[in-house]
Order: C-alpha cells, then sequence, then structure tokens
C-alpha cells in the first residue's frame, strides 16, 4: 500500500555493508515490487529517494551510499531512531523469465538484491553480476551466497573477482548460457553498454533510471526525460532497453534541482 504522507518508522536493523555502504531495515509491511523506491525524510534536513534493497513479510530495507549532507546525516542514526517513509513508488521489474542476468554497478546494485531475492523464489534461474571500483566497495556477497545465488564480481583495480568491466563477464555468459532477459542498474555508462549488447544478441533487456526527484508523484515534472517527457518517479524509475533508446538525454546529461543540463 502507497504511503502518501511520511510514517515515522523505527530503525530496526542496520548493516554495514561496504565501504560508506549501509543498509537500515524497518519493521513495516511494505508490499513493494522490486525497482520501486521510497522517500525517506529526515525532519529539519531534507527527504531523499532510494531504492528498495530488501523486502521479507514484515520487513524492508533501504541500502544508502553515503556522498553528500543528507546521507551523512543518515549515517549517524542509530537503531531506535525514527525516519519518515512514503512510498514505494514508481513502476518495477517484470518477473517473467526463466533464464536471466543481472548487472549491477556500485550503489545501483542495491534494487537488483531485492529483484534477485523474489526471483529466486520463482525458481528462475539467475546469473548476478556485481561490479564495483575495488573490493572494499562490493554488496552483497555474503547475501547471494546464501541464498544460493550464483554470483560473479567485477572489481576495476582487480583486487578481488575479476579484473575489467561487468560488462565483459556479461558478454561471456550470454555467450555460454541460454539467457532470456537482462537487468541492470548502475552507472550510465555501463547500461549503455548493457542496452547495445543486448540490442546484439536479440535480448530484452531492462534498467533502472535515477534522475532529480522533487514530489516523486509525477506532478512537478522535474524528472521528465527529454524529448519523450517521461516522468522517472511515475513512469519509471524502471524502462526498457526499447524505451530509453527514445531517450536522448541517456548517457548525455541529466538536470540538477534547478533544471540545468549536466554532463555525464
Amino acid at each position: 500500500m502507497e504511503i502518501e504522507q511520511p510514517v515515522m518508522l523505527e530503525i530496526k536493523k542496520i548493516v554495514d555493508e561496504a565501504k560508506d555502504l549501509k543498509t537500515f531495515i524497518f519493521r513495516y509491511k511494505l508490499s513493494a515490487k522490486p525497482g520501486q523506491f521510497v522517500i525517506v525524510w529526515l525532519p529539519r534536513v531534507d527527504e531523499k529517494p532510494f531504492s528498495i534493497s530488501f523486502q521479507d513479510n514484515d520487513r524492508f530495507g533501504i541500502t544508502v551510499f553515503k556522498v553528500g549532507p543528507f546521507t551523512e546525516k543518515l549515517f549517524k542514526l542509530r537503531v531506535g531512531d525514527k525516519v519518515g517513509i512514503r512510498g514505494p513508488y514508481g513502476n518495477g521489474f517484470s518477473l517473467r523469465r526463466k533464464r536471466v542476468v543481472l548487472v549491477g554497478g556500485g550503489c545501483g546494485t542495491a534494487p537488483l538484491g531485492f529483484l534477485a531475492d523474489e526471483l529466486k523464489k520463482k525458481n528462475v534461474d539467475i546469473h548476478y553480476i556485481i561490479g564495483a571500483r575495488n573490493k572494499e566497495c562490493l554488496l552483497f556477497e555474503k547475501r547471494m551466497k546464501i541464498a544460493g545465488i550464483k554470483t560473479y564480481f567485477a572489481t576495476d583495480d582487480g583486487s578481488y573477482g575479476f579484473k575489467g568491466y561487468t560488462t565483459d563477464l556479461l558478454k561471456e555468459i550470454i555467450s555460454k548460457h541460454r539467457v532470456d532477459k537482462v537487468y541492470t542498474c548502475g552507472p550510465e555508462i555501463m547500461m549503455k553498454f548493457v542496452v547495445d549488447i543486448c540490442d546484439k544478441a536479440g535480448l530484452p533487456c531492462e534498467l533502472s533510471l535515477e534522475r532529480m526527484l522533487k514530489c516523486s508523484m509525477g506532478i512537478c515534472g522535474s524528472c521528465s526525460l527529454d524529448p519523450t517527457g517521461w516522468r522517472v518517479c511515475k513512469d519509471g524509475p524502471v524502462f526498457t532497453g526499447e524505451q530509453i533508446k527514445k531517450v536522448t538525454e541517456f548517457c548525455s546529461y541529466k538536470r540538477d534541482f534547478s533544471g540545468k543540463k549536466i554532463k555525464l
């Protein structure tokens, strides 16, 4: 059920996931879909959107990368402190596949963790590629191992797993295994390569896009994409590869809080 007004929820657990990355767990039946997000409100500070990275029957979690004043404040909170939550918002990933590859880069791995859990429940054959700058920044290694999901790690510096790009691993997996869909979230340059690889292989893909979100309900238009006018908060954040090819700003620029273009 979507929460339109912030509900103050107590932080039940905090997990140190990796360097500058923490998961905050709340006890609340959110009933979200993988790929959706919530708005987190810190009274007298600000509010920001975060993808849902974990959900079970009566709990959900968000995985946060410490970057900027808001997340620095959030990282200072402890178990028992409360924050405001509203949502979930947006459309999620579709789940009707049998053999898939998930490609996550950096903190973009967070929503794919939730997706992997849900696909596993449906007996989907999953190959999960997780990439980061180095070993210290890798997410969900233990979590995916416990879940029994085939997971591959790629680091830019070769400090853990495959030395190189997640997209190199994607090409290798596609060449060796029968795959019927690819899901991705992370830096746009990475997702652009994923879309191109899928096009060449004749595979459908879905990706989660990040943009400046204000209202989160499709009213303000701050997250509208050029030239389609699609709102990331309402029409996304998940888009198909075919949809994203119509978005001229993809992997080119995004807009800041004032609407000014920022090159990617």
